[in-house]
């Protein structure tokens, strides 16, 4: 009798740690034959050479409308569906097109200049939290406004809508329901849409949105869908990442202790939280437009293929005792922003973030340690951006 390949994705059992059985994965070949959420075969990469080559591949699409692109979640489903596709789903030349349009605002020069409105929402949001006093939730009470603000701020997005944009995006990538998944997709969508309306009412209108609606650059429809996007995974992973990374280092006190006496520190350990987490596994999904031979394995025209960081930056051949957490460690090649042309836009603004936030958040709260063992947190469901919706601490 036939065995099925394993499912993948895969549920986290500790929030900051991979599925246990990924380590069996990543003793394997580096591909192997995987079953994705809608019951597709797919190819799973599990070494990081591999990966960094066929993220370069350009005969790999990341057009979700392709047969045979692997569907790992219903959000995947979701996106299957549309006619129009959003950057991350867009093959040359329309990506390179789309992507030079968007890339002034996220440039590392532009991200630094934005420092001092970064530094000062982090402090608000603090000021928030010592007002009140102990205990807080460190995800929905920082984690998850600071990069929400800042990704407002850069798409000129109000940020009085924010529990409008907060309960449709709850609804749209924690769903497990096709039609409420729909719904709150369109809700956003159409917001978006009268909000570039509206801006192309108003000369010199604030932020990305406002640079680019009436410039003729872009049209009206694909520049709402891209200011939709841009505010989901522009605070999605960020926040995420915000609350694991701070976990990691309250798991790991003697570490944190180092970077917060050099401040300078935090710069490596961002790095290596990136790579110890890459929580960002529906992020590269592709179907191969050709036949691809690579480690001596066929990959045929119209087969999916899976390539999550989680994998590729364990790797043990890159990244000496990958399953330790060493912030002093030279991480910088890792691939939790991907790899390749759809390599993140957001990388610099989001390095930032993180920089700032934790920083931060150990000068103004030292003895900031959570309130239940890291065990007992909830990791969301695979197939979504990886992370924790509560994260209680005190001091």
């Amino acid at each position: 009798m036939t065995t099925a390949p394993p499912a993948f994705p895969q549920a986290r059992v500790c929030p900051h740690l991979p599925p246990p059985a990924y380590e069996e994965l990543r003793q394997g070949p580096p591909l192997s034959r995987v079953t994705t959420h809608a019951g597709q075969t797919a190819w799973l990469v599990t070494r990081y050479h591999v990966a960094r080559t066929l993220l370069k591949d350009p005969r790999l699409s990341s057009d979700r409308r392709r047969p045979g692109f692997p569907v790992i979640s219903v959000q995947v489903a979701l996106l299957t569906e549309r006619k129009r596709q959003a950057l991350i789903g867009m093959d040359p030349p329309e990506h390179d097109i789309q992507r030079r349009m968007f890339l002034p605002d996220f440039t590392l020069k532009k991200v630094r200049e934005r420092r001092a409105d970064i530094e000062r929402i982090v402090n608000e949001e603090l000021d928030k939290i010592l007002d009140h006093g102990p205990p807080a939730d460190l995800f929905t009470e920082f984690a998850l406004p600071v990069p929400f603000r800042v990704i407002c701020r850069l798409l000129g997005a109000p940020w009085e809508d924010h529990e409008f944009f907060q309960d449709a995006i709850r609804r749209l990538v924690r769903t497990f329901d096709t039609e409420e998944g729909r719904q709150a997709g369109r809700e956003l969508l159409t917001y978006f849409e009268q909000l570039v309306t509206d801006f192309k009412k108003t000369p010199d209108g604030a932020g990305l949105i406002g640079r680019l609606s009436g410039s003729g650059r872009i049209s009206d429809d694909d520049l709402a869908l891209a200011a939709m996007s841009l505010l989901i995974a522009g605070h999605e992973t960020t926040a995420a990442m915000i609350s694991l990374g701070a976990v990691t280092l309250m798991e790991n006190p003697a570490q944190l202790a180092a970077i917060r006496a050099n401040p300078e520190a935090i710069v490596p350990a961002v790095e290596e939280l990136l790579r110890f987490q890459s929580i960002a596994d529906s992020a590269n999904l592709r179907v191969a437009t050709d036949d691809i031979e690579i480690d001596g394995v066929l990959i045929k025209a119209g087969e999916g293929l899976l390539i999550p960081g989680s994998l590729a930056n364990r790797d043990a051949e890159i990244f000496e005792s990958p399953d330790t957490f060493d912030a002093n460690r030279d991480a910088g090649g890792h691939i939790a922003f991907g790899y390749g042309r759809h390599q993140c836009l957001g990388q610099n603004l989001a390095r930032l973030e993180l920089q700032i936030a934790l920083t931060a958040l150990w000068q103004r709260i030292p003895n900031l340690r959570m309130a239940v063992p890291a065990g007992e947190l909830n990791p969301r469901p695979p197939g979504a951006i990886q992370g924790i919706d509560a994260l209680p601490v005190t001091w």
